[in-house]
């Protein structure tokens, strides 16, 4: 008899996946088999998901699961950026479509907050880097939106499982992100929520990778491959989730999650949390199944993206294979970009953002004309190669130990151009991991909590697993991908991971 087929749910900032894993011959073949394009949207004055979007999407790609998967599907787990959530109403439904990290809402009570408890306070109780996109900077935003402060509410990803499973919870390596769970206890901070004068009863319940929330429930639970499916929570934040995907030792070497946004970073049983690391701007968030991801946020292929959908709304449509064939043959960009200046991690007019960004620095500004668009893109490109070598650099000094090799995921991995200017900039060999790293780890987090029967879920489990699903792609199987979305499964954008 078959081996019942597994579901990972990876919602992308520029597209969301549902994937199948199968075995055929009792080898694993894992297959995207649906996609949904996805992309903040302007309501008014505000910028928001289209939930509702989202979730129709979502039950056509488990539609199609099941119509594929005869044998029945085990489970389900999801994943997604971090950050963002949704706030459910009296009925057990979302009160609106939920906010985007982008929106500038948090600014007002950032500043707030900092009068109230320094960052540098925060981040080390929290270990999270306080960034103004922090869902605790969210949640004090939403009574100026009429939001009750009372309001039960969800991250996006274990929206998702609520929504399949009827179980409200937040897994640990995500909830990390909002900047609200304590590091040495674990669980939310109260005291901080009491400062911050937020509402802890309105948090979800706490919970662990590979925490088996239920059976599936719901119209779709009356298809025949549902009727015994369970309901997973893997690492829910997709940094967690492709981590915990590579299936090597990272002791000796820092990874590089490449997408809309860069993680750079490195795996450590204990949290930095030293005025250094604070002012370099690095975090400390959880691991799959123990220990924690200690990186740094880098803006990344977020500003590729937003000056090709200019330069296609003036007419001037790019492919993003000819864009990074042509910028590598440029000799080189204009200047040294930011990467991580304010008004590059904003929307619209990308290409006059970085000209700003270009003559504040002193560096000649590029006419935003037809054919200049490679000039553009190699511009990025080296900006953030030497951002990487920043990064790595940082890494060396605060942990006091030499890197010997860099294992880069995502999306940027087809980049070649980029994968070049970053063992140009760092000194160190480049190792190409899996694009679609966050399912091979969802995956691998549902397989060893099926295999663990309600036992906590090891961090050695899901790099077995890890490794079994990635040498079967080495041996010819392995993540297949149908058709493509160019901002976020393209050859060189890439899937979208956060903080």
């Amino acid at each position: 008899m078959q081996e019942a087929a597994r579901v990972a749910i990876d919602l992308g900032a520029e597209s969301c996946r549902v994937s199948l894993l199968r075995w055929i011959d009792g080898q694993p073949s894992v297959e995207v088999i649906h996609r949904i394009p996805n992309g903040p949207v302007h309501a008014g004055n505000s910028l928001r998901w289209s939930l509702r979007k989202i979730l129709a999407g979502l039950e056509e790609g488990l539609r199609k699961a099941a119509a594929a998967a005869p044998e029945g599907i085990a489970s389900i787990g999801a994943d997604s950026w971090s950050v963002d959530y949704v706030r459910l109403g009296p009925d057990g439904g979302m009160l609106g479509e939920p906010f985007c990290y982008r929106d500038e809402r948090t600014a007002p009570t950032k500043e707030a907050a900092n009068r109230i408890i320094s960052p540098f306070e925060i981040y080390q109780r929290t270990g999270a880097y306080p960034h103004n996109l922090n869902s605790v900077y969210q949640l004090m935003a939403d009574p100026a939106a009429g939001i009750d402060a009372r309001a039960p509410w969800a991250m996006m990803p274990e929206f998702v499982l609520y929504w399949l499973s009827g179980k409200r919870v937040a897994e640990y390596t995500n909830a990390t992100h909002t900047g609200l769970v304590n590091l040495k206890t674990g669980a939310w901070d109260a005291e901080l929520f009491k400062l911050l004068g937020l509402a802890i009863e309105a948090a979800p319940p706490l919970v662990t990778t590979g925490t088996v929330l239920g059976p599936m429930k719901g119209p779709l639970r009356e298809l025949e491959a549902f009727r015994g499916t369970q309901i997973i929570a893997p690492a829910t934040h997709d940094t967690a989730s492709a981590i915990a995907g590579i299936p090597g030792d990272l002791s000796a070497a820092a990874y590089i999650s490449s997408g809309t946004w860069s993680l750079v970073g490195t795996v450590t049983e204990t949290p930095v949390t030293t005025q250094l690391a604070f002012d370099a701007g690095y975090t400390n968030i959880g691991a799959a199944a123990g220990g924690l991801l200690f990186h740094s946020l880098i803006n990344s292929m977020w500003l590729l993206k937003q000056c090709m959908d200019a330069w296609a709304a003036a007419g001037r449509p790019w492919k993003i294979e000819d864009l990074v064939q042509k910028s590598a043959e440029c000799k080189s960009g204009t200047g040294v970009l930011d990467m991580d200046a304010a008004p590059l991690m904003l929307d619209t007019d990308m290409p006059q953002r970085i000209n700003g960004e270009l003559k504040r620095l002193g560096f000649d500004e590029i006419p935003d004309v037809a054919g200049n668009e490679p000039i553009f893109a190699r511009t990025i490109f080296e900006s953030l190669a030497i951002r990487y070598a920043s990064a790595t650099a940082n890494l060396e000094k605060m942990l006091g130990r030499r890197l010997e090799r860099i294992h880069m995921i995502g999306g940027a991995t087809r980049n070649k151009l980029l994968i070049a200017l970053t063992e140009r900039e760092t000194g160190l060999k480049v190792e190409i991991g899996e694009t679609e790293s966050s399912t091979i780890g969802s995956l691998a987090a549902q397989l060893a909590a099926s295999e663990a029967g309600g036992k906590k879920v090891t961090r050695e489990a899901v790099r077995e697993w890890a490794k079994v699903l990635c040498k079967s792609r080495e041996q010819g199987s392995g993540v297949r991908g149908q058709g493509s979305v160019i901002s976020d499964q393209g050859p060189v954008i890439g899937p979208y991971t956060s903080d």
